[in-house]
């Protein structure tokens, strides 16, 4: 499994998130977007349906109504993709180890939570099977730095 840590710097989240969910939804799978924040889970919730005006992300939020259906689900937690989803974004800078049940994770943390990335990162290492990789924001776009 791989896990993706995205430091975000120059860019917010809501112009991050989008080119990830277009990217997963093109290659034919879905996922799973967390946040323990409502607040951020309603915003990202209005995000998917405004953030380009020739662009429509197909999504929902959990416990509102065919969450199987859909193939960007945003949900307060990682246990249970409902949506089978293979992919989670973590959104909201708090690591989750439900996240290593998919195939492949997107941490998204900004400079108020890099501390905790961090301890995230020290501790996957060395996990059998997990692929880290370390994603920094460039004025050219995001950079692989580690």
């Amino acid at each position: 499994m791989q896990v993706d840590f995205y430091h975000l710097t120059l860019r917010p989240l809501d112009r991050a998130l989008p080119q990830i969910a277009e990217k997963v939804l093109a290659g034919g799978g879905r996922l799973l977007v967390v946040s323990g924040d409502a607040e951020q889970r309603a915003a990202i919730d209005r995000l998917l349906w405004t953030y380009a005006p020739d662009s429509f992300l197909p999504h929902g939020q959990a416990g509102q109504g065919d969450d199987a259906l859909q193939p960007v689900l945003i949900s307060p937690d990682a246990d249970v993709a409902v949506n089978a989803a293979a992919m989670v974004a973590i959104i909201d800078g708090s690591w989750r180890e439900a996240a290593l049940a998919f195939d492949r994770a997107f941490h998204f943390f900004d400079d108020d939570s890099v501390i905790a990335a961090r301890d995230a990162w020290r501790g996957l290492s060395g996990r059998e099977g997990v692929e880290r990789r370390y994603w920094k924001q460039t004025p050219r776009g995001w950079e692989q730095a580690a």
